[in-house]
């Protein structure tokens, strides 16, 4: 086994020998760790705790229970028929003891029992507060059905959903704090330790400051686990070797970033963040990886710094040793080269992974457009596609240089490089009477190009009315932002508006999915916003 595949399974185990409470002949118990999905997400990849069990302990389990993935704690399986036979009885009979533990805001009074239907079907939960700080509380649930999701349809029903569940408008939490805490059998009784994230939710309330590193490495274990598919995807047949790995507020932490390349791993600190450097440095550092880099990077988008200060972004790491420059890194088996140590970014926006499969898959008999090209990594993936034709239009001549070398070192084919402010190119194209069939833009929140400054938001209208210009009828584009400040639906609008302008008929405008390894803090909307757009007639 090579050292970045050892490095990996021991970071992303298929499990942990601690998670399992009890085993025998007939019955396997199990903790089961916030992030670990008891359903495989991705069909294509067996990344639920089932299957991870099986293959690691070499056992066919019986599923008679299952668990959020954001939701830790007690699990029962059964081992063998009778072991199978049993617990069906007993959760038919509803004898099964299932106690979780909940932190809420604001809960008044005493116990109570929550009954109202979940999903159209009768759903019974006992509810009784264990202890109250503030204004918060830490709740003992008894399960008297077992409807999905119902702990938390019953709380968020009543005023109090669970902190930091997204889906029905928790406070912010560094992760869910839902846990099953006991179950009860014939068979016996089996606890499981309440995590320490409750606690520290209790007594502050507030996502853990990055200086606690026993509460960033709590936050680290649980984003791991959210990431296993990934942390496991170097190796198969199409691998890929590059994620984020901690995705700030989303992963239970303000003002931090990680992403994996490869043996390496890229810090984003951000003000929260850069007091407490030496203490995330210490926890990065214990996860075992090669090498770490930092990019120091202030939290506003519109405040400028030079990207090559040395205190900025520094070109060698702060921990461990250097990595290959460049060093080639893969996205489900396409290589695409990146440089740690250049600057605030590495050539690579590893958001647009999903997206850039997408247009791949789109590719082939077409001609695309890249606009704000960058380094090309669109571009690298629509002639891989089979794209018949690839323009890469950006304004900066290095960026288009690395660009040109990667399709040098693959081997492609003809490669147009635009060095260009993009409405000038897309001026240029329109008089000439270009057509493309797969266009794409992906523009910074802000820049600035000679006399003409991009701000995200109206100029979108502007951008998307000259795309379509240069469009073929049946044409797809992929349009993205990651303004934080726009809205998705203020986005729809300004295509709307632009393909009214230019008297385009939209066949399709779809939101795409976001990325599931950049989860958004709870109750905010994500930053990238990505549609996926069809053209049909024109006027």
């Amino acid at each position: 086994m090579g050292a970045l595949a050892a490095r990996r399974r021991r970071l992303f185990p298929e499990i942990d020998p601690g998670w399992v409470l009890h085993r025998d002949d007939d019955l396997l118990v199990v903790n089961k760790p916030a992030g670990v999905p008891c359903m495989a997400p991705r069909p294509e990849v067996a990344d639920d705790l089932p299957a991870r069990l099986e293959r690691a302990l070499g056992v066919r389990l019986g599923v008679h229970q299952r668990l959020d993935a954001a939701t830790s704690g007690v699990l029962v399986y059964s081992l063998s028929e009778r072991g199978r036979a049993s617990l069906a009885r007993q959760f038919e009979e509803r004898t099964v003891v299932k106690e979780y533990l909940a932190c809420v805001h604001r809960w008044r009074g005493g116990g109570r029992i929550l009954d109202r239907p979940v999903d159209s079907k009768p759903a019974r939960s006992r509810v009784e507060p264990l202890e109250r700080v503030g204004d918060r509380s830490l709740l003992r649930v008894l399960l008297e059905t077992g409807r999905r999701h119902q702990i938390r349809a019953h709380l968020a029903g009543v005023g109090c959903p669970v902190a930091g569940d997204e889906r029905f408008g928790g406070p912010e939490a560094p992760r869910l704090l839902l846990h099953s805490h006991r179950l009860e059998l014939r068979e016996g009784r089996w606890e499981a330790p309440v995590p320490a994230a409750f606690r520290r939710w209790l007594e502050s309330g507030a996502l853990p400051t990055l200086g606690d590193r026993a509460a960033l490495t709590d936050a680290l274990r649980v984003a791991a686990q959210r990431r296993w598919w990934l942390g496991r995807a170097a190796e198969r047949s199409a691998p890929t070797t590059c994620f984020r790995l901690f995705n700030g507020p989303g992963d239970g932490a303000d003002g931090l970033a990680v992403d994996v390349y490869g043996e390496h791993l890229v810090a984003h600190l951000y003000d929260a963040a850069v007091p407490h450097e030496e203490a995330i440095l210490d926890a990065l550092d214990a996860l075992g990886f090669a090498g770490i880099y930092v990019k120091r990077r202030p939290r506003q988008a519109n405040v400028l710094v030079d990207p090559r200060r040395c205190e900025v972004a520094p070109s060698q790491p702060l921990r461990g040793h250097a990595a290959a420059d460049p060093l080639w890194v893969f996205e489900e088996g396409v290589p695409l080269p990146v440089a740690l140590g250049d600057g605030l970014s590495t050539g690579l926006f590893l958001d647009q992974r999903d997206a850039r499969a997408r247009v791949r898959a789109a590719a082939e008999g077409r001609a695309v457009l890249n606009l704000f090209a960058y380094t090309g990594a669109f571009s690298v993936a629509a002639a891989l596609g089979g794209a018949t034709r690839v323009a890469s239009v950006d304004a900066s001549a290095p960026a288009l240089r690395r660009a040109e070398g990667t399709f040098r070192a693959l081997g492609l084919g003809s490669h147009e490089v635009w060095r260009h402010d993009c409405f000038d190119a897309l001026r240029i194209m329109q008089r000439r009477g270009d057509r493309f069939e797969l266009l794409i833009a992906d523009p910074p929140t802000y820049s600035r190009v000679k006399k003409r400054r991009w701000t995200s938001g109206s100029d979108w209208v502007a951008l998307a009315v000259q795309m379509f210009s240069v469009a073929a009828p049946g044409a797809e584009l992929l349009l993205s932002s990651n303004d934080g400040r726009m809205s998705v639906r203020a986005f729809r609008r300004h295509v709307h508006e632009a393909a009214r302008r230019a008297q385009v008929d939209l066949r399709q405008l779809k939101e795409l999915p976001h990325p599931p390894d950049f989860p958004a803090a709870v109750g905010k909307e994500p930053p990238l916003k990505r549609l996926w757009v069809r053209l049909g007639r024109r006027g």
